[in-house]
């Protein structure tokens, strides 16, 4: 059975450890997002009822690493 909350440390697109400090009880202002820049594209790919209430992991927040290269949309032909 998964802990109550377990939910909240999984990444939204790749389903890791999201890394979110206040997750795991830590103070918000300690949480690997506060200093970074977050991609666009991941924010679009964040399911819209999940926005403000689970957090991307650092690789997929940046969009910019092969861990995250499956999360980018691809162009349609």
């Amino acid at each position: 059975m998964t802990k109550p909350g377990a939910q909240l440390q999984i990444c939204l697109l790749c389903g890791g450890d999201n890394q979110c400090a206040m997750a795991a009880g830590q103070p918000a202002e300690t949480c690997w997002c506060r200093s970074a820049s977050i991609s666009p594209e991941a924010l679009v790919a964040v399911p819209t009822e999940s926005v403000g209430v689970r957090c991307l992991c650092p690789a997929c927040g940046r969009l910019d690493t092969p861990a995250a290269d499956k999360m980018r949309p691809q162009p349609t032909k």
